[in-house]
């Protein structure tokens, strides 16, 4: 559907400016008054990395006159194979002054915001009032599902992506003309059944694949062109080359936006979530041990078997000395529990201790009642035994 422009015009450009935007100028849907409704507009990205990176640059060349940046993150090394915004010089910096600086690099007539704090219930209303549209670059489903119902509460178009190694998905949700978040994903899946891109991995240029959609679509809105994508779930294949469109309609019963919705404030979205399951928090709330509990272990020669439940392709990367993997969906289906030792402790581990958390879980259900899973996991053991191997 076309909808209107999101923003009245700016009162005029600049000559620099309409030097700088003369191709946009020059196409009949943007001109004049589309660059200037676009230096007037006010547009908050949520997230300054994979997804960010793209959009915020894009965003800023194409002349928005304000860009804010939730982000509350260091640059690390690890970042730079797919977050194009930061370079080797930044790493260490906060992710939202290294964007900054490559922002006011490509474009200094755009006005830049920073947010350097984690985005929660008690200060996303006050961030968000002062923008006209929210671009959605998290990867993680507490921050989306806060995004969406803050978005529907103060009645806000927000542009959402999502990436996930070679497969992409993009959407615009607006309650007033369409669905929402939840229309499409009512509840979100199981703790640990959809891993994140730190634990799945992301081809890095996905990622400019589905920003630039998404700054696509921002331009789109705040100029009042073209058909934006609400209503349509567009999925990017990268393996294949294809893209396909699915249709999603406003649900009725919708607990945001519906006709008699149950969600009508701001909730705990990490409890929402469950981040962990409760059986996963349960097994280990006195069955975690530290990494240096565990070296002690290994010098003192324990009958421990140390089992990594991560992906053979994280295991060639790093692992645990005397770590023997067993991937966690083995254990799920059940067949790893017959090749475990009855005589040995069993110590899991994975990259950060969630994974681990959860295997515990069944292994205490299956009778291995002293087995623990290590606290941090093997990034935690590289910090703090081996700090000469890589993390990932």
């Amino acid at each position: 559907m076309s909808l209107p422009p999101l923003v009245e015009p700016a009162a005029e450009l600049t000559v620099d400016e309409v030097r700088r935007y003369s191709r946009h100028l020059i196409i009949p849907d943007v001109g004049m008054a589309g660059q200037k409704r676009l230096k007037n507009a006010k547009v908050l990205f949520v997230g300054a990395g994979g997804l960010g990176s793209p959009g915020l640059m894009y965003l800023a060349a194409a002349g928005v006159g304000t860009l804010g940046i939730v982000e509350f993150d260091e640059v690390d090394e690890s970042n730079l194979q797919r977050q194009v915004i930061h370079s080797q010089a930044d790493i260490g910096r906060p992710k939202a002054e290294s964007a900054r600086d490559t922002i006011k690099g490509i474009n200094p007539y755009v006005n830049v915001i920073l947010h350097e704090e984690r985005l929660e219930a008690d200060n996303v209303m006050g961030i968000f009032s002062d923008y006209d549209l929210i671009v959605d670059g998290t990867d993680n489903f507490a921050t989306r599902y806060l995004v969406n119902d803050a978005c529907v509460l103060l009645n806000k178009p927000y542009v959402w992506g999502s990436i996930y190694r070679f497969d992409g998905q993009a959407s615009v949700f607006w309650s007033e003309h369409g669905p929402c978040y939840r229309c499409l994903y009512p509840e979100p899946p199981p703790p640990g059944m959809v891993p994140s891109c730190a634990e799945g991995g992301v081809l890095g240029v996905l990622c400019a694949s589905i920003g630039s959609i998404q700054a696509n679509e921002a331009i789109k809105l705040l100029a009042g062109i073209g058909e934006p994508l609400v209503g349509r779930l567009m999925i990017y294949d990268a393996l294949e080359m294809q893209y396909r469109q699915v249709k999603v309609r406003k649900d009725p019963d919708c607990a945001v936006c519906g006709e008699n919705p149950t969600v009508t404030e701001l909730i705990d979205y990490e409890a929402f979530c469950g981040v962990v399951s409760e059986e996963a928090q349960a097994a280990a709330a006195d069955s975690t041990i530290t990494p240096k509990q565990l070296k002690e272990w290994i010098d003192e020669g324990e009958n421990i078997e140390i089992i990594d439940v991560r992906e053979p392709n994280e295991f060639e990367i790093v692992s645990i000395p005397g770590a023997r993997l067993i991937p966690k969906n083995e254990f799920l289906m059940g067949s790893a529990l017959e090749s475990l030792p009855q005589d040995k402790k069993i110590v899991l581990n994975c990259k950060t201790g969630v994974r681990s958390a959860e295997v515990l879980a069944v292994l205490k259900s299956a009778g291995f009642a002293d087995a623990v899973h290590v606290g941090g996991g093997v990034v935690g053991w590289v910090n703090q035994i081996e700090p000469a191997k890589p993390i990932y």
